[in-house]
């Protein structure tokens, strides 16, 4: 260890992470603390890593993180995430990050301040790359003064901020390529919550737990996007055929659009939605690029509607990954085997039930039978943990009667998850 260069030890305590880590380390002798001084490039004040961090009074945490920082020079990433600490001053956190702002490439922000800290105007113009504000408020966003023009990944959570600020602060990033909005507090001048966003850079976007009445993206490099626990009216998506990840998880969105032009899409990920099949199926029919289609736990707005496995087998002729949770009502089921046509590239198959009946056996040795290069098969179930003694018989002859497949299909690798 004597031999080791003090970079080398900077690189070493930067992967540490927790800056209680970090100063006991550098503690060790003179060359460490020289390493910290000089060559430390990370480093995480995180309320949750150290409990003893809530059982310090914020002047005297406010101390002991001045006092770290101040120590080191060169910072490239800054982590400092207080969930559960009272509000701090905001002329010391300015000074933080008035300190290290030259040399930062990351930023990790969770702070409670009185006043409030603008971060977009102590931060812009420099060269930020990585940009992660919670439980912050933005106002009065000026493209041209508070310009990032490095900055590619932004993360908003629980950020309150109106949607033109929203707008105006995504022109600022010319570079920018990952968003992700979380529960942001969007504030409006009128009625109708209506956010338009654009971005020629934007790869990826996630959205999770947003409420609008309408939602524009324009966004001509767009990879993937991904919606979680939102109510939205209407989602339009302007681009050029560039996506390729598409997820939707506990959403409901009334009226979608995500282009025509969108022959590129390789993931289709659909849970706990209601869908006009019709509709979503003219939407992805063209992608035959895809491969992988998840279906699960998706309600169908018209219950006479079937999911045939022909229809996917001729239109997505490159799937590999295949999961579909089982569905029968009303003696219909959602997922029907109507044709021949066989997915002769689908290499796993997952599939679930939520209420389990003695038709589901059936439908799974149809299922394999359609899959004659199937490698794995995932059962998802869900057992509850009062069950009559009917349930119990059901589920006995299912797994009987798994077994009993199985030995036909010995090159299958069979997993069981029940919850």
């Amino acid at each position: 260890m004597e031999r080791l260069p003090v970079e080398v030890i900077g690189n070493i305590l930067s992967r540490l992470g927790g800056a209680r880590d970090v100063v006991i380390a550098s503690a060790t002798c003179r060359k460490w603390r020289e390493a910290c001084r000089r060559h430390l490039h990370t480093l995480a004040f995180n309320s949750n890593d150290w409990p003893a961090f809530r059982d310090i009074t914020p002047r005297r945490l406010e101390i002991l993180i001045t006092q770290t920082i101040f120590q080191t020079t060169g910072l490239q990433g800054l982590s400092i995430l207080m969930d559960d600490v009272d509000e701090f001053s905001a002329s010391t956190v300015i000074a933080w990050l008035m300190y290290t702002r030259e040399t930062l490439r990351r930023l990790c922000y969770n702070v409670r301040t009185s006043p409030n800290v603008n971060i977009l105007e102590i931060c812009g113009r420099q060269k930020l790359e990585i940009l992660a504000l919670a439980h912050n408020s933005i106002t009065g966003v000026e493209p041209n003064f508070q310009r990032f023009p490095c900055l590619k990944s932004l993360s908003l959570s629980h950020v309150s901020i109106s949607a033109l600020d929203l707008s105006l602060l995504l022109t600022a990033c010319p570079k920018l390529e990952s968003l992700d909005l979380v529960n942001p507090e969007i504030a409006m001048s009128d009625a109708q919550v209506t956010v338009e966003l654009s971005s020629p850079t934007l790869k990826s976007i996630y959205v999770e737990a947003v409420s609008l009445d309408k939602f524009m993206l324009e966004a001509d490099s767009i990879e993937r996007l991904h919606f979680r626990d939102c109510a939205l009216e209407l989602f339009e998506l302007i681009g050029k055929g560039t996506l390729k990840y598409f997820k939707i998880d506990d959403v409901s969105i009334i009226h979608l659009d995500i282009g025509e032009t969108i022959d590129n899409l390789e993931v289709v990920d659909v849970s706990n939605f209601t869908i006009i099949w019709p509709k979503f199926y003219q939407m992805i029919s063209r992608s035959s690029k895809l491969r992988k289609l998840r279906l699960w736990d998706v309600a169908f707005d018209d219950e006479d509607e079937v999911v045939d496995l022909e229809t996917i087998a001729v239109c997505f002729p490159q799937l590999n990954h295949l999961s579909l949770s089982y569905e029968l009502r009303d003696g219909v089921m959602h997922y029907g085997l109507q044709g021949s046509s066989v997915l002769e590239n689908v290499m796993v198959l997952e599939i679930g039930w939520t209420v389990i009946n003695d038709h589901f056996s059936r439908w799974v040795e149809e299922l394999l039978k359609r899959c004659p290069n199937l490698r794995k098969m995932i059962i998802f179930g869900v057992v509850s943990e009062v069950k009559t003694h009917e349930e119990c018989q059901i589920l006995a002859n299912f797994s009987s009667s798994i077994g009993q497949l199985m030995r036909k299909y010995m090159r299958v690798e069979v997993q069981f998850q029940y919850e």
